[in-house]
């Protein structure tokens, strides 16, 4: 009994082994297209497209599409029944995606953000409070870079909910130094002695020019607010900024500018009498 199921399993894996060495030779071949593919794609696309996010998810929607047609493919050479396969493969799919809600989320978001594109690789922005610069984006999750060197990988779902700074779109920035000023002094002549400072650094921009406004009276300073505009392409940001502060305090020290700091008045109470002996 058991030699004849043998030979007729030995029989039906004979009959069958055209079939699947067919099915393995279409599958292989399926890989080997799907990456010469995806890398013609990957070439065709960088020159017409900018974004190089977008170009790597083309690319592999490219290879995963090819890989499972051949998959499919493949299967029907080993009679296999694809139609009910897929079917069963639908209704499971609908389990699974019950389960696993936030995968499918943060892809459908990754998608979003791919054909929106508020950020590309090597952009500086500000993604859910975390600051740096775009290292990768997946249809899954995207990858930041912070000013510290620290690595940080946010889920698309959050990086599409949450607010977007991209500091790299435009190239011109603003900056603002709030300086305090004593109440004794000409302010007039202290606002233009300032402005000239300001746009006498190297990296501010006369167009527009430096602007100074008061901002508060302070409880022992008037506060004011100097803005100005540099070029973040041509210069560093935090370099300019240093310099302006720099040339302040500078023009301060050399014009008799007082720039006050905090000064507290403390009361002691008179502990001598406190401290006399009592006389009888």
């Amino acid at each position: 009994m058991l030699t004849e199921q043998f030979q007729i399993i030995l029989q039906n894996a004979i009959q069958l082994l055209p079939r699947i060495v067919a099915a393995v030779v279409v599958f292989v071949l399926g890989v080997v297209l799907a990456n010469a593919a995806a890398s013609a794609i990957k070439r065709t696309a960088s020159k017409r497209i900018e974004h190089p996010e977008t170009v790597n998810v083309l690319s592999r929607l490219v290879r995963w599409a090819i890989i499972a047609l051949a998959a499919v493919i493949a299967l029907d050479q080993v009679n296999f029944d694809v139609t009910a396969f897929l079917t069963g493969l639908g209704i499971a799919g609908v389990t699974i995606g019950f389960a696993l809600q936030d995968i499918a989320q943060n892809f459908v978001a990754g998608i979003i953000l791919l054909l929106r594109r508020p950020f590309c690789i090597g952009q500086a922005v500000n993604i859910a409070g975390f600051s740096g610069s775009v290292l990768d984006v997946q249809v899954r999750d995207t990858t930041i870079r912070t000013w510290d060197g620290e690595v940080v990988v946010l889920p698309n779902k959050q990086v599409l909910s949450e607010p977007i700074t991209n500091y790299s779109q435009s190239d011109n920035r603003r900056r603002t130094i709030i300086v305090g000023l004593s109440y004794e002094q000409d302010l007039d002549q202290i606002k233009e002695t300032l402005l000239q400072t300001v746009s006498s650094v190297e990296g501010v921009l006369q167009d527009p020019a430096p602007m100074l406004h008061g901002e508060e009276l302070g409880d022992y300073t008037v506060n004011v607010a100097i803005r100005f505009w540099l070029n973040q392409r041509t210069h560093s940001l935090l370099d300019v900024h240093s310099d302006v502060v720099f040339a302040i305090q500078k023009v301060a020290r050399e014009r008799g500018i007082d720039l006050p700091y905090p000064i507290q008045v403390v009361h002691l109470p008179d502990m001598t009498s406190a401290s006399k002996p009592a006389t009888e």
